[in-house]
């Protein structure tokens, strides 16, 4: 991950593209954790986004989180009432 954080418009975007991966794997191992955390799941996240560097890569982060977590409820609540 770079250490710099990305300033320009151009920097920006070839920091994300340089770490898209990298943000949804991160995002991916949170979540794998949601299930076995249960309600500590939400505290330990935060923290885990807090300590990411640089900022710009812990945003990337969340918003995956949250891209995933809105895609689990809508397509899990949907799956669940089919069956």
């Amino acid at each position: 991950m770079s250490a710099c954080k990305p300033t320009e418009p151009q920097d920006r975007r070839r920091f994300h593209q340089e770490h898209t991966e990298q943000a949804l794997s991160e995002a991916l191992r949170l979540l794998a954790q949601r299930e076995a955390m249960g309600p500590r799941w939400l505290a330990w996240v935060a923290t885990e986004l807090y300590h990411l560097k640089p900022s710009a890569f812990a945003n990337m982060v969340r918003r995956e989180l949250e891209r995933l977590n809105t895609a689990d409820r809508q397509f899990g609540q949907a799956s669940k009432e089919l069956h």
